[in-house]
């Protein structure tokens, strides 16, 4: 009897979808952001915490460094570090920048917001399902 191999050879990866991405001008205005800030930046950090009146509220924030378990995406020349706790809410989601006559502001475009407050600050988000 011969000594046969069994070991399966390993599988190339497919290329992870990003958890965020960002749209031409959201990318652009943290770059600007980014480039006038007095301290350097690693990226912008997103996540997602308690609170509101529709549950659930969105944060951003300018990173110093990376945590540990942060999920880092690169898009268009920004380093987004998306919160571990954050990633299933966010799957698909895109922030733009929009600027009308009243406000300027970071919009999340996210597939998995179920609802919103009235106010536009608050939002209930459902993890998506990993099938």
């Amino acid at each position: 009897m011969t000594n046969l191999d069994i070991t399966p050879a390993p599988r190339a990866r497919r290329p992870r979808p990003k958890v965020v991405t960002l749209s031409d001008a959201a990318a652009s205005r943290v770059r600007e952001i980014m480039d006038k800030a007095a301290t350097p930046y690693v990226g912008l950090r997103v996540g997602v915490k308690n609170g509101g009146c529709a549950g659930q509220e969105y944060v951003l924030e300018y990173a110093e460094a990376a945590g540990p378990l942060d999920e880092v995406v690169e898009d268009k020349g920004v380093t987004i570090l998306v919160e571990p706790k954050a990633v299933l809410f966010l799957i698909g989601t895109e922030i733009d920048y929009e600027i009308s006559k009243l406000s300027s502001k970071f919009v999340f475009r996210n597939p998995n917001e179920t609802d919103a407050c009235g106010c536009g600050e608050s939002v209930t988000i459902e993890p998506a399902r990993q099938d």
